[in-house]
């Protein structure tokens, strides 16, 4: 079997910018919860068995504590927002696996799940769909790929190392380096694409990097002064990499049966209703009923 685990947040984002407004009876907005949950039906109508989602139920995380730049929800459209938690109970009217998470982020929630699936043998391969590098560390071998349906790009651990010049297990100490916009850290001075690739492909690791950089065997001109850089912000890069890190919490799927898909719920005629989009009841009914579920 294949099992999906689908960004929801991103989702809702993607969709939010991609379909035309939409409101419904009662005036409120819920263009980006019809279409995001119209995406994931899809992936049941084309085969999909296994699906989980994860949703950011508040922006802020425990990594806000840590950094005080990290992401937060300003500046969010309210309109986006508020489809947030009708989304996350659509998707459960659909009879899909939901993790909306709170203390920790989607991401990590992805990730946890991922490592679950990863360990069953009856996996054969399981696909984490969003476009965020920060998952690229979760990738293993062909088994666990990186899955990017909108651009229809799929990354196993060989695409990880062509894109970022690391291995997946290397990514959070690619970002400390460089930094991510999305999350808002901001890598070290001096520190590129170029160099932490080059660095981290022959060590691996931050901690491992010699402080020597005569020892590094690399062949960068600045490599005295990145190596500077990063002695003198060791602590930063440190933090960097644990923000980047995701946290695996292999309690939160038990077992990968509990993504099998057995049908929309009997509220989801009501909820499809409520966002004005009574076709996409219909379409799961009759998905299930094709499937003897």
């Amino acid at each position: 079997m294949k099992v999906y685990l689908v960004d929801g947040t991103y989702e809702l984002f993607r969709h939010f910018f991609g379909a035309p407004s939409h409101r419904n009876a009662k005036g409120h907005e819920v263009a980006a919860v019809r279409s995001a949950v119209g995406s994931v039906l899809g992936m049941l109508t084309d085969g999909a068995t296994h699906i989980g989602v994860a949703t950011d139920h508040v922006i802020e995380s425990f990594r806000n504590a840590l950094w005080p730049g990290y992401k937060t929800g300003v500046g969010v459209d309210p309109e986006l927002w508020s489809q947030a938690w009708p989304l996350e109970v659509a998707l459960v009217g659909l009879g899909v696996k939901v993790w909306p998470m709170v203390a920790v982020e989607a991401d990590d929630a992805l990730g946890s799940a991922a490592a679950v699936a990863c360990d069953d043998p009856a996996v054969d391969q399981v696909l984490i769909c969003t476009p965020d590098k920060d998952l690229g560390q979760c990738v293993r071998g062909t088994r666990v790929v990186q899955l990017d349906r909108r651009k229809s790009l799929l990354l196993d651990e060989e695409g990880i190392v062509a894109k970022f010049g690391v291995a997946p297990a290397s990514i959070p100490d690619y970002l400390a380096l460089v930094g991510d916009s999305a999350d808002g850290f901001p890598g070290l001075p001096g520190w590129g694409a170029k160099s932490a690739s080059a660095v981290l492909a022959r060590w691996g690791h931050i901690e491992e990097i010699p402080e020597d950089p005569s020892m590094w065997e690399v062949d960068l001109r600045s490599a005295a002064k990145l190596s500077a850089t990063l002695k003198v912000n060791a602590e930063a890069a440190r933090l960097f990499k644990h923000l980047a890190t995701l946290r695996i919490d292999r309690a939160l799927l038990s077992s990968v049966d509990e993504l099998r898909w057995r049908g929309p719920t009997e509220d989801f005629v009501t909820i499809c209703a409520e966002i004005d989009a009574p076709s996409l009841a219909s379409r799961a009914s009759a998905l299930a009923e094709a499937r003897s579920l």
